[in-house]
């Protein structure tokens, strides 16, 4: 179910581009990567891939909750399907037929 859910979101949740952001985050990068030693670009990369670890978890929660809100909505507005509900149609039908109606 989860790579389900992971390929309707990788289909319909688009992230925006933040070309500005994207840049300066670039630029930081560099720098930190200048000024630390080894042991801290290391500890910078473990940082980076955290938080992008934490903002894919973040962004298919919400994408999961606007699903599963979607789901929800359209549930409401069709109506829903009850066996008991068919199997007595069925009956009044099959009643009717052999009574002649």
């Amino acid at each position: 179910m989860k790579d389900y859910m992971m390929a309707l979101h990788q289909r319909f949740c688009k992230e925006p581009e933040c070309r500005e952001v994207r840049k300066q985050i670039r630029e930081v990068e560099q720098e930190l990567h200048q000024a630390l030693d080894r042991r801290g670009q290391e500890q910078l990369l473990k940082l980076a891939d955290l938080e992008n670890e934490l903002q894919e978890e973040i962004s298919l929660e919400s994408f999961l909750s606007g699903f599963k809100l979607a789901l929800d909505i359209a549930a409401e507005l069709v109506p829903s399907y009850s066996f008991d509900d068919d199997e007595e149609q069925r009956a009044c039908e099959a009643l009717r037929q052999r009574r002649g109606e």
